[in-house]
């Protein structure tokens, strides 16, 4: 199998450390619980998806973790405004997003541990990242100091005016006048009067965002892994400084191989709960099958950058019925092994889409059709 990896900028094989028959170790980043589950969400996670049936289709077992990450300024700042306990929206978002992603027929997860679940594991992280020279302590805070780390940005690539516009952008806050330089991030930070804090050797207050999936990878997964994805917003600063410091933590390497998704937009605009003009999963599966919805979103490359158009789904549509409908002609059996051709191909699924509409011309059986279909995750 061949992925893009983003740390080295070109698609090479993908080998997990386990041979066939082994488990590939897979993290990646999940919701922040603060809203219900989008498109955005949903094309992340369905390529991850396709992802672990082929691998398991190959022969190797999957281990996906999906945090959750439960308290951040984000959900800190919803939970404000609605006048609600942080962890009680938390709790009714997870349970939105759960009953979404299992209606998309997404394979469960291993585990979805929630960031506040992993408090002690957070604090002996930080820690090693102070014993190991790579953190400092200033007003109750401790930062990341990247001056410490030579091979900080090596993941992104980004030039440092790149990466201070996306740290402004982003929550990184590099006009804090505790840092010594304006891209050292926050590991520990004192908690505002209403917001959660827990005791600490450095002053009661709350993690940083990144500690939290350091500390989960390491909890769940082990100290090096097989791939860690996400959308392609999160490689800076969140994937960046997750890198540095789990490595600067553990001082082994942490990731083995980087695959993020292209951004969702409609209408021309990035899909965010910033701006407003979310498509939700839960409104489209009240008119539309999971099988449509998932091809909708499979049609699309899942590095690439693409808009979402409702004529996506009727097109989807009409082609689950081609496909079921497809008279059984005695043609060749070839939809299976071009599906998985294609999908070794750094998971091109619009190609694997496409050979089974080529299969299904061809008359191909229903059973073969089937079984390709059904490394898509679509039940024909």
């Amino acid at each position: 199998m061949q992925l893009y990896d983003t740390a080295r900028r070109a698609v090479v094989p993908f080998e997990p450390a386990a041979g066939p028959g082994g488990t590939v170790t897979i993290y990646t980043c999940g919701i922040t619980p603060y809203d219900a589950a989008h498109l955005g969400h949903a094309a992340t996670y369905l390529a991850y998806d396709v992802l672990q049936r082929r691998l398991r289709d190959l022969g190797y077992k999957t281990m996906l973790v999906r945090n959750v990450t439960d308290v951040d300024d984000d959900i800190l700042r919803k939970a404000r405004e609605l006048g609600v306990h942080y962890l009680d929206l938390a709790a009714e978002e997870v349970a939105r997003f759960s009953a979404d992603m299992g209606a998309l027929g997404l394979l469960p997860a291993a585990s979805e541990p929630r960031a506040t679940s992993a408090i002690p594991d957070i604090l002996g992280f930080i820690g090693m990242v102070l014993a190991n020279g790579h953190a400092y302590q200033a007003s109750g805070a401790v930062y990341f100091d990247v001056s410490s780390w030579p091979s900080f940005g090596s993941v992104s690539h980004y030039d440092r005016a790149r990466m201070l516009e996306l740290a402004r952008e982003r929550g990184g806050n590099p006009d804090d006048p505790n840092k010594d330089d304006p891209l050292d991030f926050v590991l520990w930070q004192p908690s505002a009067p209403d917001e959660p804090a827990w005791d600490s050797l450095w002053g009661r207050g709350r993690p940083g965002w990144h500690i939290e999936c350091s500390a989960l990878v390491v909890r769940e997964l082990g100290v090096t892994i097989d791939l860690h994805g996400g959308g392609s917003d999160l490689i800076f600063p969140h994937h960046e400084c997750e890198s540095a410091q789990s490595q600067a933590a553990t001082g082994q390497p942490f990731v083995r191989h980087w695959a993020h998704t292209g951004m969702v937009c409609y209408e021309g605009t990035k899909m965010s709960k910033s701006l407003g003009n979310l498509v939700f999963v839960r409104d489209l599966l009240e008119q539309w099958e999971p099988a449509a919805l998932r091809l909708a979103v499979l049609g699309n490359h899942y590095r690439s950058d693409w808009s979402w158009e409702p004529s996506l789904l009727d097109e989807a549509a009409d082609r689950l019925v081609r496909w079921r409908r497809a008279p059984d002609r005695g043609g060749p059996a070839f939809a299976v092994a071009a599906v998985r051709e294609a999908l070794d191909d750094d998971l091109a699924t619009p190609g694997a889409i496409g050979a089974i509409d080529a299969a299904a011309a061809k008359g191909a059986g229903l059973e073969d059709l089937g079984r390709a279909a059904a490394l898509l995750g679509v039940v024909l």
